[in-house]
């Protein structure tokens, strides 16, 4: 029983093998489109540089609260 299921095993496994070479199931040098048909690989892909701006950062007005009070938890909190 020990030999059966190692054998099994080992079966699983190279049929799993066997499934994951294909590129897609469409073979070396295509691949799946959008809507599931196999088609050829591109050329070489160039990507442009991208001028990066410096980001806008708004900061929100500091909490002021009153003499012996300090901002803690959502709101105004005596000392």
């Amino acid at each position: 029983m020990k030999y059966l299921f190692a054998a099994a095993l080992v079966a699983g496994t190279f049929a799993s093998f066997s499934a994951a070479n294909a590129a897609g199931g469409c073979g070396p040098g295509f691949h799946r489109g959008p809507y599931g048909g196999c088609r050829p690989n591109g050329g070489v892909v160039v990507v442009a540089p991208r001028v990066v701006e410096q980001p806008v950062v708004v900061v929100p007005r500091g909490r002021i609260c009153p003499i012996g009070f300090s901002w803690r938890y959502g709101r105004c909190r005596p000392l």
